[in-house]
């Protein structure tokens, strides 16, 4: 481990160290940016004072404009669950509700990017063809499971393949160790698009070897979310990374002005080597999730590497994002997607990369996750750090537990967040009553987003069950059918339920008062957070 370290501090040693202290912070970039946000929140109140001193003669027309609003909202087509909240949010707070309601629908700083991203999958869309002979095998084994890739194909744009490996990792600190040794191997290009980038041993060994690669002639990109500059890295990292030759971008950068831009996040994981190799997952680049450091306990986390054709659909989501900040009427995705993938002729089974976007009418990391309960027969086995269901989502659930199926989710036994997990305690004893098995992991934070089903289709990648992730977020997965490694993912499960208390109605009634308050006031306002 000393070695470890030791190695990581060279890979750190690239970059400058960073300052820190109070008069720092005040006079930084950050400091401007809260500053900036906290003149603009102090002039909207303003105005909402403004307007509580004028209320008493305006009342009539704030009843008028509130019973309108909701006639409004029952009649749109927002998530039922989703229509209760500004239902709340409008009746409690007339003026302010429907001022954030339409400022959070009407598009307000996202339009540019709806446009943007539309028109490059408008344009890119059809660069990788269906093999029509795939996706007739596939219906001759499951024509359930052909459907669900008729709709990603038609909503996510990814075909179906055959004849990759895939490889599972059931924690982050595996995924990392052969991240690096297919890392060493690259020698035309390597993408990375994390959500989380943050310095120190997992990050430096990676950073170490990119340095290299790039000076070495390798096409070397790095993406990661714009959160990153308030939590994890300066501001001017991407500048940072190409003294080193690495190219660099944050996706949606902070800066201090009100936007519905700031609210669709990056959660994407995506590593592609060369064109041949891909990771995807649960797992970031920071200490903790390989279990270096410790924040919440041991992390229990998930992974899965491609190896085949169907890497394509994941180099082609990457160049997709990164394009997005730029003004390329006709993007040259050839030499990339050109790359001849070795063909596993001897693997098993059917694999689909997918992505989903925050910015269209398709919830498709939800609707794949619901297709999955739909059609099982035997047992539906979950891994979620999160559970923040909508209506759609607790009824799939139910009923796939209600005609017979095992149903069986792994939650974390020890929460990052409180109010995310008394959200998630308050689904529970609908979900008991119903027969799903909810389990919580007691050496620490499952972080892991797994479905395995009847030992013959799972999914791995990014997406929660809570409402960032599956309305939110942009984020990635790889659905699979007869792989041989849903074999190892079903083993993991049963491996890590040996790990895990069991919850009942008699633990649940248990819970703290508080925790049960928190929940059930945060569950009016769950689409929100």
């Amino acid at each position: 481990m000393e070695n470890g370290k030791r190695d990581g501090e060279e890979g750190l040693r690239l970059l400058k160290n960073r300052g820190n202290g109070f008069f720092r912070l005040i006079f930084s970039r950050l400091g401007l940016f809260l500053f900036l946000v906290a003149l603009q929140l102090f002039a909207l109140f303003s105005i909402f004072r403004w307007f509580a001193g004028v209320l008493p003669y305006i009342l009539g027309g704030t009843t008028l404009y509130t019973v309108v609003m909701v006639l409004y909202l029952l009649n749109t087509r927002l998530d039922p669950t989703a229509k209760i909240t500004w239902l709340v949010i409008v009746i409690l707070f007339p003026v302010f509700g429907a001022v954030l309601y339409w400022f959070t629908t009407l598009e307000i700083g996202h339009r540019a990017l709806k446009i943007r991203i539309a028109r490059i999958n408008g344009k890119t869309k059809d660069r990788i063809p269906q093999d029509p002979a795939v996706q007739s095998r596939l219906e001759e084994k499951d024509p359930g499971a052909a459907s669900l890739a008729l709709y990603l194909r038609r909503n996510a744009c990814h075909p179906v393949y055959e004849n990759n490996d895939v490889t599972f990792f059931p924690l982050g600190e595996y995924k990392w160790m052969e991240m690096l040794r297919q890392l060493e191997q690259a020698r035309s290009f390597i993408f990375l698009e994390y959500f989380i980038v943050d310095e120190g041993l997992m990050w430096g060994k990676v950073l170490e070897i990119l340095a290299r690669k790039a000076k070495e002639g390798v096409d070397v990109r790095v993406m990661y979310d714009g959160t990153c500059a308030f939590s994890t890295l300066p501001y001017n990292y991407p500048e940072r990374l190409e003294k080193l030759g690495i190219r660099s971008k944050m996706f949606a950068p902070l800066v201090p002005m009100l936007s519905t831009h700031y609210n669709f996040r990056d959660h994407r994981k995506i590593l592609v080597i060369d064109g041949h190799t891909a990771f995807t997952g649960g797992v970031n680049l920071a200490d903790e999730y390989i279990n270096h450091i410790v924040k919440h306990g041991h992390w229990k986390d998930t992974a899965v590497m491609l190896k085949g054709d169907a890497v394509r659909s994941f180099t082609l989501m990457f160049l997709q994002m990164w394009i997005v900040d730029e003004k390329l009427p006709d993007p040259d995705f050839a030499r990339f997607l050109s790359v001849p993938a070795p063909s596993a002729e001897q693997s098993a089974g059917f694999v689909l990369p997918y992505g989903d976007s925050p910015l269209d009418d398709d919830r498709i990391g939800e609707r794949v996750y619901m297709d999955i309960l739909n059609r099982a027969r035997r047992y539906v086995h979950i891994m979620s750090p999160y559970l923040i269901l909508d209506g759609e989502m607790e009824t799939a659930l139910k009923f796939a537990a209600e005609r017979g199926v095992d149903v069986r989710l792994i939650l974390p036994g020890i929460p990052d967040k409180t109010a995310p997990y008394s959200l998630a305690k308050s689904h529970y004893a609908s979900l008991l009553d119903s027969g799903v098995r909810i389990y919580e992991y007691t050496p620490g934070f499952v972080h892991a987003k797994m479905f395995v089903s009847d030992g013959r289709e799972g999914v791995v990648g990014t997406i929660n069950l809570d409402y960032r992730s599956l309305y939110h977020h942009f984020e990635c997965a790889v659905w699979m059918y007869g792989t041989p490694c849903l074999a190892d993912m079903e083993n993991d499960f049963r491996s890590t339920l040996l790990q895990c208390r069991e919850v009942t109605r008699a633990t649940v009634k248990k819970e703290k008062r508080t925790l049960k308050l928190m929940g059930a006031v945060l569950k009016a306002v769950a689409p929100l957070m």
